[in-house]
């Protein structure tokens, strides 16, 4: 049994005026706020970013209205400042979040002042360099081997497109919405009517495959476009096919006051944090 002792009203009090002086001060709660802040725009800045899916290029793996976060380090080239972060390239299948390499009038958006704008999409990888990559009725044929369809939305006789479904076979110039860069450059890529991913370079596609302008239309993507992979989805809330691209302040101040009266119904609870894959 512990012996116990018995405390002086004195001391209590001294132990009471202790407590407080060790309490936190103004300053020491400011400095508090400003280091989690600092560490949150570190994360958000190198490690890790929100993106909103605006369109349905990607249904139903993800859908408009999802916010998602994206891990930005993996897939970047290795860095000596960090040596303990785990860097890999991309690989087939993965969902990957990229600036697109070509800019479309009409089709992607410029600044305030006119100047085009890259714009930043998500797709699906499914070729690398060296690939030799063709589609018929819809499968991907990847070095000779049909692909399982996944996560894409499959071909039926009504919705089938040649140009979309049996690529290469149509030549882009001959589709809307194809780059005047790569209906020229595309037959220097094709050989024996595959089409062969060249070094640095990675071809990708929605998997809302017959709703979604990927490199079929555009062509390949650099590797040092790709900034990094969707990790989860923290929030999903419903929204219309371009709701999310208006522009102007009064029609982002009423897409504010929506989400703010439709908060509850309108969001996916189911989606909260759904792993992407």
């Amino acid at each position: 049994m512990r012996p116990t002792t018995k405390s002086s009203p004195g001391s209590t009090k001294r132990a009471a005026s202790a407590g407080k002086d060790q309490g936190e001060t103004p300053f020491e709660a400011l400095a508090s706020i400003c280091s989690v802040l600092v560490v949150g725009l570190f994360i958000l800045t190198f490690l890790a970013e929100n993106f909103v899916i605006p369109s349905g290029s990607m249904e139903n793996t993800l859908l408009i209205g999802d916010h998602l976060v994206v891990d930005r380090i993996t897939l970047t080239p290795p860095a000596s400042w960090m040596p303990f972060i785990r860097y890999r390239e991309p690989r087939r299948g993965d969902v990957v979040v990229f600036f697109k390499p070509v800019y479309q009038p009409g089709i992607d958006a410029t600044d305030a002042d006119g100047t085009p704008k890259y714009t930043t999409l998500v797709k699906r990888l499914i070729g690398v360099p060296g690939d030799h990559i063709h589609l018929r009725n819809g499968i991907v044929i990847l070095n000779g081997v049909a692909q399982p369809a996944g996560f894409a939305q499959p071909t039926t006789t009504d919705n089938f497109n040649e140009f979309l479904d049996d690529f290469p076979a149509v030549p882009p110039a001959e589709v809307p919405d194809s780059t005047e860069s790569w209906a020229v450059n595309i037959s220097s890529y094709i050989q024996d009517g595959d089409l062969v991913v060249p070094p640095g370079m990675y071809f990708m596609m929605g998997d809302n495959r017959h709703n979604s302008l990927d490199s079929r239309y555009w062509g390949f993507v650099p590797r040092t476009n790709i900034l990094g992979r969707p990790l989860f989805n923290y929030w999903s809330f419903e929204a219309a096919d371009g709701q999310l691209e208006q522009t102007g302040f009064s029609r982002k101040l009423a897409w504010i006051g929506h989400v703010l009266v439709h908060f509850f119904p309108d969001t996916r609870w189911k989606r909260t944090f759904h792993v992407v894959h």
